[in-house]
């Protein structure tokens, strides 16, 4: 982004439509980033105004206030005063409010604005606000506060050329205002100044003559049942179990297109290169390693795809609601179920997501289950053993035999992450569950721009890390499979490679839980990223000749349903990712922490590992 442009900062409330306004102002010209210091994601991206005059805008985290109750709010805050030296301080802002709750939202655009930098109140939503019976006078509600008030409907084309005029014809004053404070000076509101800011906005509401309309009928029916005690809970367990269902449905025929482009591309390398190191590097290196993980794509992105549906529908505020008897039973806040849910996409953002949680006690406890929350990346390694080791077919009058299995799969990682927050809350972190307060924002339906562009960014993110680590790992991966070089006529020629070695040593250590030296040599590796194991065994047996069919029909020929069943159960606990332990590390600024979890997690794994090995033994 070039820094000479002006910076415009996205700010306002959660749930008001930001991202939303931010995707329609840039587009694809964003970049995702964090800021300097901590681990809050900085969104940033490239706008233009009805002239073609550039600018920057950055969709600062929603906030309440700026008391900054938490790291997202903090974040926030130092923006707006210039503390955050590598964002800059905005040259303009863009408070978005939800046009059918200016109540709430007025108070914290009031306390904004005596920051004295340049202000435009984007009402947005206004569409439903008009179809609410609301009476808003844009140009009235401007002059009793003294800043430019425009109206935007963000998830509908050709809405915002209000804004951007008005983006234009301000940025080109530059008048202030009231005099800045310098971060120094500025002093968080207490209680009193909030109230008063709170009773300033309703008579300004009243002085511009806004009339407020009320919630559809079809939300309190619509309410009546998903957040009822006993039908809301069926509902939300259906839509996780339809959610589970269609990972493997849904991803089944984009699935076998990539896994068949695949195998075409390593035949075609193989007849385009002679026999020796070079065609062993491309075909079982690069081509079965990387290409056993992209194939994974499609599972990964109809996931996300129901994720972001539930949160633009307004659905996952209820969700974390309703369930919020549930979370308090074992000693977490209502808060921690959002956290959690986007851990089944991704611990990391899971983690980060945890710092709307004020309390510090509680916040702690989500940080240290969300790994047990099945994480996207471990998705590869599920479908490839359940594939293997599950039959497919219909059970329970038509259900999927595999979508169950991984269904139960996801179920038992919710499960124990239940109970080690109850054990934690019980004998570690003891403190009261504070009450729970969330605003619902108004159901609505999702905008296809933004869930296209939600999975295009996910698509990107996962591509280039199998681009780049993936890739990095099985160059390495195959230089400790192929070297030293086994004798001529040698029976299993990876046993004397370095891995063969390394895994035969450390074989013992996991005999008791039915693991293979193959296994062992998949986890060393696949701590840097959880799917990086698939593509290691697709290179390690490609490099010991034993791939010539599919991953899935080579471990179901080599591996026991025993070890198959223990290594699935270590993947639901094991702490397989080096990134989610650092960003535990970086969120809580304890080393110890970080090993706590890493130990606590590691020692689940092993002992649900070593129990569904025994088991299974005197069963099969």
């Amino acid at each position: 982004m070039q820094a000479s442009f002006p910076l415009v900062a996205l700010v306002g409330c959660p749930n008001v439509g930001k991202t939303a306004l931010f995707n329609r102002l840039t587009g694809s010209r964003q970049k995702v980033a964090n800021y300097a210091g901590v681990t809050v994601e900085r969104k940033e991206g490239l706008a233009v105004t009805a002239q073609g005059a550039p600018f920057r805008v950055l969709d600062l985290p929603g906030a309440y206030s700026l008391r900054s109750r938490s790291p997202d709010e903090a974040v926030t805050r130092d923006v707006l005063l210039g503390r955050q030296h590598d964002a800059g301080q905005p040259d303009l802002l863009i408070f978005v409010a939800d046009a059918t709750n200016l109540e709430l939202h007025l108070r914290f655009a009031l306390e904004v604005k005596q920051l004295g930098i340049p202000t435009v109140l984007a009402l947005n939503m206004f569409d439903l606000a008009q179809r609410r019976g609301f009476a808003i006078d844009c140009d009235k509600l401007s002059a009793v506060l003294g800043i430019p008030v425009v109206s935007t409907v963000a998830v509908r084309h050709g809405t915002l050329d209000g804004l951007l005029t008005t983006i234009a014809a301000t940025l080109s004053t530059h008048a202030p205002l009231v005099p800045r404070p310098s971060p120094a000076e500025w002093h968080a509101p207490d209680a009193t100044q909030l109230r008063h800011l709170t009773r300033t906005a309703l008579q300004l509401l009243d002085e511009a003559g806004i009339r407020i309309g009320t919630p559809p009928v079809s939300t309190y029916a619509i309410d009546r049942v998903l957040l009822h005690p006993v039908a809301g809970l069926l509902v939300l367990v259906a839509l996780m179990f339809l959610m589970f269902q269609a990972v493997f449905s849904w991803s089944a025929w984009p699935m076998d297109q990539l896994d068949n482009a695949a195998t075409a591309l390593g035949a075609w390398a193989s007849t385009q290169l002679a026999p020796g190191l070079l065609q062993s590097f491309v075909v079982d290196g690069i081509i079965a390693g990387v290409g056993s993980v992209v194939i994974f794509l499609p599972q990964i992105l109809v996931l996300y795809f129901f994720i972001l549906l539930l949160e633009d529908s307004g659905y996952m505020a209820r969700a974390a609601f309703l369930l919020d008897r549930l979370m308090g039973g074992v000693g977490l806040h209502g808060k921690a179920f959002i956290p959690l849910l986007s851990s089944f996409a991704c611990a990391i953002p899971g983690i980060l997501a945890t710092r709307t949680i004020e309390q510090r006690n509680d916040r702690l406890t989500t940080m240290l289950i969300a790994p047990l929350m099945t994480c996207s990346a471990r998705l590869p390694v599920y479908t490839l053993l359940i594939a293997a080791f599950i039959p497919a077919k219909p059970v329970l009058g038509g259900f999927n035999l595999q979508g169950l299995v991984m269904f139960a799969l996801y179920m038992a990682g919710l499960v124990s992450g239940l109970l080690v927050a109850w054990l934690l809350k019980r004998f570690v972190f003891r403190a009261a569950v504070d009450g729970f307060v969330m605003e619902l924002p108004t159901y609505k339906l999702p905008a296809l721009r933004n869930l296209a562009l939600g999975l295009y960014e996910r698509a990107r993110i996962f591509l280039r890390r199998a681009g780049s680590t993936i890739f990095m790992v099985m160059i390495a991966i195959w230089l400790l499979c192929t070297f030293p070089l086994a004798p001529d006529g040698a029976a299993n020629p990876i046993l004397t490679s370095y891995a063969g070695q390394l895994g035969q040593l450390l074989a013992p250590l996991f005999a008791p839980i039915g693991f293979s030296w193959q296994m062992v040599i998949a986890l060393i590796p696949g701590m840097a990223a959880r799917e990086v194991a698939v593509a290691v065994l697709g290179t390690v047996y490609a490099v010991g000749g034993q791939s010539d069919a599919s991953l899935a029909t080579t471990l179901a020929a080599s591996w026991s349903l025993p070890a198959a069943l223990s290594f699935l159960v270590w993947y639901i606990f094991a702490p397989q990712c080096i990134s989610t332990l650092a960003v535990i590390r970086r969120e809580t600024n304890s080393t110890k922490m970080m090993l706590a979890a890493f130990g606590y997690l590691m020692a689940l794994a092993y002992g649900a590992s070593f129990i569904t090995y025994q088991l299974a033994r005197h069963w099969s």
